[in-house]
């Protein structure tokens, strides 16, 4: 597994018109281009990045930065974007590479619960505040 060639796919396809012209026409091939070029890419990572799987990037450590570009260009609203990486730790588990395992992140259920709050969004907490 490389982070690193993952975060750089994304941060090519995230800038490029050309890159993201051809990955609209084939995902599959633009990815497996970038490998043949010389990107590390792990069957996993490719498939996570042809599909789209937010979760899953997010779990292999993908930065949010990155990764939230990578969400608008396939039209995923902010909301659902958030909860799809939320997903990705509770399918996946915490976070396996990169800033987010380093600081220990475990994803937001996790975070909230330290923090003594509810997790679920809109759930009122022991004050009846939202």
């Amino acid at each position: 597994m490389s982070l690193y060639y993952v975060q750089k796919f994304l941060y090519e396809l995230n800038r490029s018109e050309q890159v993201q012209a051809a990955f609209r026409a084939d995902a599959t091939a633009t990815v497996e281009s970038f490998v043949s070029e010389g990107a590390d890419l792990s069957e996993e990572e490719v498939a996570a990045l042809v599909m789209p799987d937010i979760g899953k990037l997010f779990h292999l450590g993908c930065n949010g930065q990155i990764l939230m570009h990578f969400a608008a260009f396939h039209q995923i609203e902010w909301q659902d974007y958030l909860q799809r990486m939320r997903d990705g730790i509770d399918e996946h588990g915490p976070v396996r590479e990169g800033v987010y395992a380093m600081t220990g992140y475990e994803g937001t259920d996790a975070h909230s619960t330290a923090l003594g709050q509810n997790s679920a969004v809109g759930q009122q907490n022991t004050n009846g505040d939202r």
